[in-house]
């Protein structure tokens, strides 16, 4: 123990307290040619932490961040990018660690990985401007965003007819033509996919993972799905609102996720049909696009609105409070898009069809503009991470530190 606290003590010698950039030297793996670069007081912050923890090891079995820990002894800022995106903010650490606050050690590992996870989303979001911009002010950006787009669809709306019509048989294409509304979407979409794609490749090529094989692939992708490191390591759950564990956290990501997905199924399987078997919209309530999207859009209710709660209830040092205007941003449009989904489905047959059509428009198109910065990059850098981690645990580790 006495060994423990001296190696935790060194540690805890790391500048944290200095200006917001401190020089640092970045040890780069997989033969990269070392370079020096500057981490920040958050970088400093996770490095200093994961010494202490690579001095105790008593989590290492909580999850992969720990066994990723000990294949290493000094921690650049790729390392530490890499981990902090691994780690799924379960809370499991916190809870179980002596040197927890009120430690003067203050090893908080969840809150340190998590302000470091927002900066690598700022860091690598293209064009970096945006990704400032939305860190400062998400749940603002992301309502005036929605709520400015929606005023503009009803406003050419009701240049082309009126707000307020006749019932149109569930024909969205007579408020705005077909040709118009895959434009504008497929703008949106192709600059959310370019902007995330420019992100994750800039992440992936800067923490060198080596070489997928289809069995690290396939692992990555399975742990993804399952969401499986929000159950604590030990299939009880998260840690929230105090040591209590719960499997709620899980449960509401997964209905956002698959409601989401389920969603972009109903386009892909309209768009399937409009072009490939020449039926366009409006379909019948039975068809695949409108089964699809209505399972999606309960999905997309409860997940958000259980993530919401769970959120206002999480305990401070479970996360970084300064980043909860992000996730509400983000939780906001989501639930958004799917309330004023289901309300057009509901009145598509009625007079106030246009206006649902351009709010819910808006709301959409607002959320796609947003993804590549808001909260939505996490799970392409935390499945990036992930596949990261499949691909070292098969590689030797020269280190011999941990029992990974």
């Amino acid at each position: 123990m006495k060994q423990l606290e001296a190696l935790a003590r060194e540690a805890q010698s790391f500048p944290g307290s200095k200006p917001a950039m401190t020089e640092q030297t970045i040890h780069w793996h997989g033969g990269a040619k070392p370079q020096a670069g500057a981490l920040t007081d958050d970088e400093t912050e996770v490095a200093r932490v994961m010494q202490i923890c690579n001095a105790c090891r008593y989590c290492e079995g909580f999850c992969a961040v720990f066994p990723a820990m000990t294949r290493r002894l000094e921690f650049g800022k790729a390392d530490i990018n890499y981990l902090a995106n691994l780690c799924h903010n379960c809370g499991a650490c916190l809870h179980a660690c002596q040197y927890a606050p009120p430690h003067e050690f203050a090893v908080n590992v969840p809150q340190a990985m998590a302000r470091v996870r927002v900066q690598t989303y700022t860091d690598y979001a293209w064009p970096p401007a945006l990704g400032r911009l939305y860190k400062r002010n998400g749940l603002a950006l992301s309502l005036a965003t929605a709520a400015g787009l929606a005023l503009f669809l009803a406003l050419a709306a009701l240049m082309g007819g009126g707000l307020l019509h006749e019932p149109l048989a569930g024909d969205f294409y007579a408020v705005f033509p077909h040709n118009t509304l895959a434009l504008m979407f497929g703008v949106v979409f192709s600059l959310a996919v370019l902007a995330l794609g420019v992100g994750v490749t800039r992440f992936w090529r800067d923490v060198s993972p080596g070489a997928a094989s289809g069995a690290a692939v396939a692992e990555a992708a399975h742990d993804a799905l399952r969401l499986r490191y929000l159950d604590g390591g030990h299939g009880k759950g998260c840690n929230n609102a105090d040591d209590a564990f719960t499997l709620w956290r899980r449960r509401f990501h997964h209905c956002t996720f698959y409601g989401f997905m389920l969603c972009f199924a109903a386009t892909s399987v309209a768009t399937l049909y409009h072009y490939l078997l020449g039926q366009p919209a409006p379909y019948p309530f039975w068809s695949a696009p409108v089964l699809l999207g209505t399972a999606g859009g309960i999905g997309l209710l409860i997940g958000p609105a259980g993530l919401l709660w769970l959120n206002l209830k999480r305990h401070p040092q479970q996360g970084d409070a300064a980043q909860k205007p992000m996730d509400r941003g983000f939780i906001a449009l989501l639930f958004l898009t799917s309330a004023t989904g289901l309300a057009l489905l509901a009145g598509r047959d009625g007079g106030a069809m246009a206006l649902l059509l351009a709010i819910h428009l808006g709301v959409v198109m607002a959320l796609f503009l947003t993804l590549p910065y808001g909260k939505f990059a996490h799970g392409i850098y935390r499945s990036a991470a992930l596949l990261k981690w499949a691909i070292e645990k098969r590689q030797p580790n020269k280190l011999q530190l941990g029992s990974d």
